[in-house]
C-alpha cells in the first residue's frame, strides 16, 4: 500500500478531522456589505450592517474574548426596519447612526427620525434616540429583538452549531438575560433597558410609544461585559459624552504620547492619524508580574488576540512612533514562551506562540489555542524585536531580564527548529488541529511549486532562514553588548555565515532570471515558484550584494508588481489568481519588509514607488490599509481591490505606513546616535516628526528631498 506523505493540505494523513473542525475562513464578501460598521476595543468588538442592525445568522454580533454574546440585534419600527441616511465610525470604539422611519400605514417615509449612538468601553452601550416630525399624535411600536447563540469565534467563520439545548432566558421589563452552559463552559449576556419595555415578547423588547409633534424619546442599552483578559482601563460615561469626545480616555491618552508625524503629503499625514487610531484600538493590556503592559492585537473581526508573528511585526513597526507596544509584545510573549513538548498544541522549549484564543473549544481542549504554538519563524523574529527595541532604547535592563528567554530562543532554533540538523529551520505539525504551513503564508496551499503542486512536509522557507540569519547576527550585537558574553557572539556571528553561504547555495534558482526558491520541501526539492517572500530577503540582509539588482527586478516586474503593491505569487506560476489568499494577492505588510529591504540595499526609487501606491490604496479606504488587496492590475482597474474578506483594521496593515515612513527617512538607531539619510519623494514633499522617543530621550526631525536635520526635542 502506497505511503501518503504530510502535506501543508493533510498535514496529518490518516487522522479524521474532528467533528468540531471549523473550516477556513469565508472567501466570500461578508454578508453585513461593503459598508458593515465595526466598534472596538481591545478583545471586544462589536460588527453590524450600517443601519446597526445585526440579522441573526449574519456574521456579526457583539464578540468579546472569542465568544459572541450578541448574534441578533435588530431594530424595528411597526414591524419594519429602518432606513440608513448614514453611518459612521467616530473614534474606533465609537459609532454613529443616522436612520428614519420607512413608509408605514399612516406613517410616511422619514416620518420619524431616528439616532442610534455606539460606544465598547467596560460593557456594550447603544442609545437609541427618535423625534416625532409628524403634526399629529403617532402611536408606534418600537421594538428591540435580542439573539446570543455564544458561538466560538472559530465557528463564526464557518458553521455555528446550535446551543440552545444549554441556553437559558430570564426576561423582565428591563433586562434580557441569556445564560450558557455546557461541559464546563458558561458564558452570560445581559442586555439591561434604561427604560422598562411595556412588554417582553420572546427575546424580544417592545416599547408602545405615543409622541406629539417633534417629542423625543430615548433608551439606553448596556450589554456588561464579564471579566477577564483584555482593556484595564476603558472609556466611560454618559454615551452621548463618549461619542462626542467630552469624556478623557485611556485611548486618546496613549494617541498624544505616541510620536507625530508632519507632511506636506495630506494623504500620508491622515494615514498616519489613522494608523495612530487603529493600533490604539488593537491594543491589548496585561498585567505581568504586578505591571500594566500594552502589546497589539492582530485585527478585526477574526484575530483580536495576541499572537506571535502579526504582534511581533506590529511591534517592529511601531518603534518609531515609540517602544511601549516592542516591549509590551517581548514580556507579553516571553511569559508565554514554550517550556515543553506537547504534540497537541506543537509547543516546544522555548518556542514563541503562535496565536492564543479563550472562547468554549479552546477553554474545553477541543482546540490547541490556549496557546498554539505552530509557528517556525514567531521565534526569530521575537529575537529581531528584542534588538531592534534595544537600539532604540539601550534598556540594558530589560535585554538582561530576558536573557534565559533569548538563550530558550536560541536553543529552540539550533535543536527543536532544526529537526534533521542540515542547519535549516523545517515546519510540521504534530496536532490533528494543527496548521499545515506554519510561515506567514499560512493558509493550507500558500507554499506551492510553480507547476501548482503542494510539497511535502517538513518545509524550510526561505523567509524564515533570513528571519533566523538577521536574528543571530542581532543576538550577537547583544552579546557583545548588555549581555556581556564575547563567545556567544563569535558563534552567533560563525552560524550567521554559515547559514548565509548555505542558505545562498541552496535556495537559489539560476534559471527564468535568477530568484530565490519559495523554500525546500521534506526531500529537499527546491519549491520553485516566484513569491513575495524575496522581499523578506533584502530586509532580512541575507541577500548578497551581487544579486540584489536580480532580485529587485524579479519584484518589480509585471507579473509581480501590479502597480499597487508586490503580489504574493507571481503571474508566471500555475495557481496565481487575483483573489487568491496567498496566490497573488497584495499583502501591505508584506510590502512594508520589501521597502525596507529594498532601503536596506539602496534601491530607494524602487522603495518610493510601493510606497507612494500604498498611500494611494489607503487614501481610497478612509486612509486604512486593509488586511489584503486582490492582485489585479493597476492600469485594468485604476482602483484598489480590498481581498474580499480582508481583516479590518489589521494590525501589521495598520503599521505598515510607519514602516513607509521609515523608509523614505531611511531612519535607523546606530550605536546610541539616530542616522537618516532621507529620499522623500516630491509627491509627499516634507515630512517632519515631533517627541520621537529614542534612547530615553525626546527627539524632532525634518526633512525634505534628500536633506533634513534631526535635534533633541525641547520637552
Amino acid at each position: 500500500m502506497a505511503v501518503v506523505r504530510p502535506t501543508p493540505a493533510d498535514p496529518t494523513p490518516g487522522v479524521l478531522a474532528p467533528a468540531h473542525a471549523s473550516g477556513d475562513q469565508r472567501s466570500i464578501p461578508p454578508e453585513l456589505g461593503a459598508e458593515s460598521i465595526a466598534v472596538l476595543n481591545g478583545p471586544t468588538f462589536m460588527y453590524s450592517e450600517p443601519s446597526g442592525d445585526v440579522p441573526p445568522g449574519s456574521i456579526g454580533g457583539l464578540v468579546h474574548l472569542d465568544t459572541r454574546l450578541l448574534s441578533g440585534w435588530v431594530l424595528t419600527v411597526n414591524g419594519q426596519r429602518l432606513l440608513v441616511l448614514r453611518s459612521q465610525i467616530l473614534q474606533p470604539y465609537s459609532a454613529q447612526f443616522a436612520l428614519a422611519s420607512p413608509e408605514l400605514p399612516g406613517l410616511p417615509a422619514n416620518g420619524l427620525g431616528f439616532r442610534r449612538l455606539r460606544y465598547i468601553g467596560d460593557g456594550f452601550h447603544e442609545r437609541v434616540e427618535l423625534v416625532s416630525y409628524q403634526p399629529e399624535l403617532v402611536r408606534i411600536e418600537l421594538r428591540l429583538a435580542a439573539a446570543a447563540d455564544f458561538a466560538d469565534l472559530f465557528e463564526v467563520k464557518s458553521g455555528v452549531r446550535d446551543r440552545s439545548a444549554h441556553i437559558t432566558r430570564r426576561h423582565t421589563p428591563d433586562q434580557l438575560c441569556f445564560t450558557y452552559a455546557a461541559d464546563g463552559f458558561s458564558a452570560e449576556t445581559r442586555v439591561c433597558s434604561s427604560r422598562p419595555a411595556d412588554r417582553v415578547e420572546g427575546d424580544e423588547l417592545v416599547w408602545e410609544l405615543e409622541l406629539h409633534q417633534r417629542e423625543e424619546w430615548f433608551v439606553d442599552l448596556d450589554v456588561p461585559l464579564p471579566p477577564g483578559l483584555g482593556v484595564v482601563e476603558s472609556v466611560r460615561g454618559d454615551i452621548a459624552d463618549v461619542v462626542h469626545g467630552r469624556v478623557p480616555d485611556p485611548f486618546r491618552h496613549w494617541m498624544a504620547e505616541r510620536a507625530l508625524l508632519h507632511s506636506d503629503s495630506q494623504a500620508l499625514e491622515r494615514t498616519m492619524h489613522r494608523t495612530g487610531q487603529d493600533i490604539a484600538s488593537l491594543r491589548l493590556e496585561l498585567e505581568v508580574k504586578g505591571q500594566r503592559i500594552l502589546l497589539p492585537g492582530a485585527g478585526l473581526p477574526w484575530f483580536l488576540s495576541v499572537f506571535g508573528r502579526d504582534t511581533l511585526l506590529t511591534a517592529y513597526h511601531t518603534l518609531v512612533a515609540g517602544p511601549s507596544m516592542a516591549r509590551g509584545a517581548l514580556l507579553a510573549l516571553a511569559r508565554l514562551q514554550g517550556d515543553r513538548c506537547d504534540d497537541f498544541t506543537d509547543e516546544e522549549p522555548g518556542k514563541i506562540l503562535h496565536e492564543v484564543r479563550s472562547g468554549e473549544l479552546t477553554r474545553t481542549g477541543l482546540k490547541p489555542y490556549g496557546p498554539y504554538y505552530g509557528t517556525a519563524d514567531a521565534t526569530q523574529l521575537w529575537l529581531v524585536l528584542l534588538s531592534e527595541y534595544w537600539r532604540w532604547t539601550r534598556d540594558d535592563d530589560l535585554v538582561r531580564s530576558l536573557r534565559d528567554n533569548a538563550m530558550a530562543a536560541l536553543d529552540w532554533m539550533d535543536h527543536y527548529g532544526d529537526r534533521d540538523g542540515d542547519g535549516y529551520v523545517e515546519y510540521a505539525t504534530r496536532s490533528p488541529e494543527g496548521l499545515g504551513n506554519q510561515c506567514w503564508r499560512d493558509s493550507p496551499n500558500g507554499v506551492v511549486f510553480h507547476d501548482g503542486r503542494i510539497p511535502v512536509l517538513p518545509i524550510a522557507t526561505s523567509d524564515i532562514q533570513g528571519y533566523g540569519y538577521d536574528a543571530k547576527l542581532r543576538l550577537a550585537e547583544l552579546a557583545d553588548g548588555p549581555l556581556n558574553d564575547p563567545a556567544l557572539a563569535r558563534r552567533l556571528r560563525a552560524d550567521a555565515a554559515r547559514l548565509y553561504d548555505q542558505f545562498n547555495r541552496d535556495f537559489w534558482i539560476e534559471e527564468r532570471g535568477g530568484f530565490y526558491a519559495v523554500g525546500l520541501d521534506g526531500d529537499k526539492n527546491r519549491i520553485d515558484s516566484k513569491t513575495s517572500n524575496m522581499g523578506h530577503l533584502l530586509w532580512s540582509g541575507i541577500v548578497p550584494p551581487e544579486r540584489a539588482d536580480r532580485v529587485v527586478r524579479q519584484l518589480m516586474a509585471e507579473d509581480s508588481f501590479s502597480g499597487w503593491g508586490i503580489r504574493t505569487l507571481s503571474r508566471e506560476d500555475a495557481l496565481f489568481n487575483s483573489l487568491g489568499y496567498h496566490h497573488g494577492t497584495v499583502w501591505p505588510h508584506d510590502n512594508s519588509l520589501a521597502v525596507l529591504g529594498l532601503t536596506r540595499y539602496g534601491y530607494r526609487a524602487e522603495a518610493n514607488r510601493i510606497s507612494l501606491a500604498l498611500i494611494e490604496v489607503a487614501e481610497q479606504f478612509g486612509y486604512r490599509l486593509p488586511e489584503a488587496l486582490s492582485g489585479y492590475p493597476r492600469e485594468r482597474l485604476l482602483f484598489a481591490v480590498p481581498y474580499p474578506t480582508a481583516c479590518s483594521p489589521q494590525a501589521w496593515a495598520s503599521a505598515t505606513p510607519l514602516a513607509l515612513a521609515r523608509a523614505m527617512l531611511n531612519l535607523n538607531p546606530v550605536d546610541g546616535r539616530l542616522v537618516f539619510d532621507p529620499d522623500i519623494p516630491p509627491e509627499i514633499g516634507r515630512i517632519a516628526v515631533d517627541r520621537l522617543r529614542a534612547f530615553g530621550q525626546s527627539w524632532d526631525l525634518e526633512a525634505v528631498g534628500r536633506k533634513g536635520y534631526v535635534r533633541l526635542s525641547a520637552d
